[in-house]
C-alpha cells in the first residue's frame, strides 16, 4: 500500500502489492510531480503522479495528513500481479471531490477484474498464504511436497520468496528432485536458485540430476553454466558430473568442444579425475579413432593429467571388441613408451578376444610372452582358454591347459570344473564327467546347483536315467535344491526312454515347488501317454498343464482324442470332439482320423 504526500519535504517510501516491488519518492513545496521506480516488473513500468492520468492509471487520494484515516479508502488486492500507487493532493477542493467520484469508479472495476481472475490459480494460491509467517507456509509447503503437489509447492516457494521468507531447505530439495523427474527443469532452476539466494546449498545428488535434465536436453552449455555455479554455492562438482557433461557434447557431436571443457577444467583446478580423463579418452577413441585418441592423452599430460594402467586396459578393450588389433599393437607401444608395462588384465582381454574369433596361433604367442614377464598365467587366464577352446571344440587342448594349471600351483575353480563338464557332456563323454566330479568333490572347490545341473542333463540325455536319478539324489542329500532345469532335464530323460510314469511323478513335484514347464515337455509327455494307451494318465497331465497355466494347443486336444480312440472308446471321444468344437478349440469342419 502506498502513504499520502504531505506538504511538507520529505521522503516517502510507496510498497507495491507485488512483495518486490519498491518505488520511492521525494517532493518538495514547489514540486507536485513524483517518480516512481519499479525493479524487475513483470507486467509493466508504472509511473506515480499526484495527478492522476484516469486513463492510464489506479490512483488513490486521500484527505488528510500521514496518520488521518478521514475520508480514505484501502484497496486490497490480493495475489494480483500490479502496482497501486496512492497519492494526495490537498491544495484543490474541485480535483478532491473528482477524484473522491473515480474512487468509486476504481473500486467498482477493480471488483469486475477480480470476479475475471477469480479462478486463476495464482490468486488461489497466494490468497490464503500470502498473511501468513514464515514457519506456518514452510508447514504447507512440506505438506504439498510429501502429497506430491509440486505446482503448488513451487508457486509458494515463489510467494515466499517475494514476501523475504526462508522456504525449508528440505522441502526445496525433494521440490527440484520431483520437478526434474518430471522434466520441468524451468520450475526445477528457478527454486534452486531461490534456495542459494537463501543461503541453502543443495547436495550434489540434486545438482547432477539438474545437470543430467539439462544434458538429455542437449543443453551442454547450460549444464557448464550450472556447473561453474555449483563450487561458488558451496558444493563441488565430482565425477558423475563432469561425465554427464562430456557424455552429452560427445552425443552432440561437439568433440572438440568436449576436450576443451576438461582442459579449461583443469586449469582452473579441478581434480584429474582419472574416471573422467579414461572416459574422455575412450570417447575419443570411438568417435575419432585411436591416434587422435593418443594425442589427446599427450595434451592432456601437458595439464598435469597423466594416464595409467586403467586408461591405456580402456583402449585396448575398445579396440579388441572390434578387432582392430593394430590399433592395440600401437596402445601397447604406447604404454610401454611411457614406462609402464601390460598387466594381468591387459593380457587377459587381448586373450579372451583373440580367442572368440579362433586366432589360435596368437593365443600361443600371447602366453608365451606372460610366462617371461612378472604376470604370469593366473586362473582368469586358464579360465579364457579353457572356455575358448572347449567352445571350438578343441577338449583335448583344454584338458592340457587344465593340466598345465595344476602343474603351476593354478588351483582351477569352479568355474573351471564347470566349463570342462560342459564340454565332456556336450561330447557324451558322461563317465569322464563323472571322473571330474568326483575328483571335484575331494576338493576345497564343492560341486553348485550348476554344476549338477550340467552332470545330470548330460546323463538324461545319454538315457542314462539310473545314474541321473542317483546324481540327483545325492545332491540333495548335499543340500542342494534341485531347480526347475533339474526338472526338466530328468523329465526330458524320462520321456525319451518312455519311462512316463516317472515323468509324471516328477511333473507333480514340480507342481508342488512351483517350478515351471514348457509347453513342449507336456506335449511330448501326452503323445507318449496317448501313444502307450495310457489315457487316464494323459488326462492327469492335461489336467496339471492347465493348472500350472500354461495353455494347450490343438494338437495337444487332438492327441487326446486320437489316445481315446485308439483305446476303443469312440463315443467318448465323439462327445470330447463335440464339446472341443462348441468351446471354439477345435474347428468345426476338424476331423478325427
Amino acid at each position: 500500500m502506498g502513504y499520502a504526500i504531505i506538504q511538507q519535504s520529505y521522503l516517502a517510501q510507496v510498497r507495491c502489492l507485488h512483495g518486490l516491488h519498491g518505488c520511492s519518492k521525494q517532493e518538495g513545496h514547489s514540486s507536485r510531480l513524483c517518480q516512481c521506480s519499479v525493479m524487475k516488473s513483470p507486467v509493466f513500468r508504472l509511473n506515480c503522479s499526484s495527478k492522476c492520468n484516469h486513463k492510464t492509471q489506479f490512483c488513490l487520494q486521500r484527505k488528510g495528513g500521514i496518520g488521518s484515516g478521514r475520508n480514505s479508502r484501502l484497496l486490497q488486492c490480493r495475489g494480483l500481479q500490479r502496482s497501486v500507487c496512492i497519492g494526495r493532493d490537498n491544495e484543490i477542493d474541485q480535483d478532491e471531490r473528482r477524484s473522491e467520484n473515480y474512487d468509486m469508479g476504481v473500486e467498482r472495476n477493480f471488483r469486475q477484474l477480480m470476479k475475471k481472475t477469480s479462478s486463476s490459480s495464482l490468486l488461489y494460491s497466494d490468497g490464503p498464504l500470502v498473511e501468513n509467517d514464515e514457519e506456518t507456509n514452510n508447514g504447507i509447503l512440506q505438506n504439498f511436497c510429501s502429497q506430491g503437489r509440486l505446482v503448488d509447492a513451487s508457486r509458494l516457494v515463489d510467494l515466499m520468496a517475494r514476501r523475504n521468507q526462508i522456504p525449508d531447505f528440505h522441502s526445496c530439495t525433494n521440490l527440484i528432485r520431483g520437478l526434474i523427474k518430471l522434466d520441468r527443469l524451468d520450475k526445477a532452476s528457478k527454486i534452486l536458485k531461490v534456495m542459494v539466494m537463501s543461503g541453502g546449498v543443495p547436495d550434489i545428488i540434486t545438482y547432477n540430476m539438474m545437470v543430467g535434465g539439462l544434458c538429455r536436453r542437449g543443453l551442454s552449455r547450460s549444464a557448464i553454466d550450472l556447473l561453474d555455479e555449483m563450487s561458488l554455492s558451496g558444493c563441488p562438482p565430482d565425477v558423475i558430473t563432469y561425465n554427464t557433461i562430456i557424455r552429452c557434447m560427445f552425443d552432440s557431436r561437439n568433440f572438440d568442444m568436449a576436450i576443451g571443457f576438461w582442459k579449461d577444467q583443469l586449469r582452473k583446478g579441478c581434480p584429474p579425475f582419472l574416471i573422467t580423463y579414461t572416459v574422455l579418452i575412450e570417447l575419443v577413441c570411438k568417435h575419432r579413432g585411436t591416434l587422435r585418441a593418443l594425442e589427446v592423452l599427450e595434451d592432456m599430460a601437458i595439464e598435469g593429467c597423466y594416464p595409467d594402467i586403467v586408461t591405456y586396459n580402456g583402449l585396448v578393450n575398445f579396440n579388441c571388441k572390434r578387432g582392430k588389433y593394430e590399433d592395440v599393437a600401437l596402445v601397447i607401444y604406447n604404454l610401454l613408451s611411457h614406462g609402464m608395462e601390460p598387466n594381468a588384465i591387459t593380457y587377459n582381454t587381448l586373450l579372451n578376444s583373440l580367442c572368440n574369433r579362433r586366432y589360435w596361433d596368437e593365443v600361443d604367442e600371447i602366453v608365451s610372452v606372460m610366462k617371461e614377464t612378472s604376470h604370469t598365467p593366473t586362473v582368469v587366464t586358464y579360465n579364457i582358454l579353457i572356455n575358448g577352446l572347449c567352445k571350438d571344440g578343441l577338449l583335448d587342448r583344454a584338458i592340457n591347459f587344465y593340466n598345465l594349471m595344476v602343474s603351476q600351483n593354478c588351483s582351477p575353480d569352479i568355474v573351471t570344473y564347470n566349463t570342462l563338464l560342459g564340454a565332456l557332456c556336450k561330447e557324451g563323454m558322461v563317465d569322464e564327467a563323472l571322473q571330474v566330479l568326483h575328483i571335484l568333490s575331494g576338493t576345497s572347490c564343492s560341486p553348485c546347483l550348476i554344476t549338477y545341473n550340467t552332470v545330470i542333463d548330460g546323463l538324461a540325455k545319454k538315457g542314462l536315467m539310473e545314474k541321473a536319478m542317483r546324481l540327483y539324489g545325492q545332491m540333495i542329500e548335499k543340500g542342494i535344491t534341485p531347480d526347475d532345469i533339474t526338472h526338466r532335464c530328468l523329465i526330458w530323460g524320462f520321456c525319451r526312454v518312455d519311462q512316463l510314469e516317472e515323468a509324471v511323478e516328477l511333473l507333480k513335484e514340480m507342481g508342488k515347488r512351483d517350478h515351471k514347464v514348457g509347453n513342449k515337455a507336456y506335449r511330448f509327455m501326452i503323445q507318449g501317454l496317448c501313444k502307450n494307451k495310457k489315457v487316464d494318465i494323459a488326462i492327469q497331465v492335461l489336467e496339471m498343464m492347465i493348472s500350472s497355466r500354461c495353455k494347450p494347443d490343438v494338437t495337444i486336444y487332438s492327441m487326446i482324442i486320437k489316445g481315446v480312440t485308439a483305446a476303443g472308446m469312440t463315443k467318448e471321444a465323439n462327445e470330447l470332439h463335440k464339446k472341443l468344437i462348441e468351446w471354439g478349440v477345435l474347428r468345426e469342419g476338424a476331423m478325427l482320423e
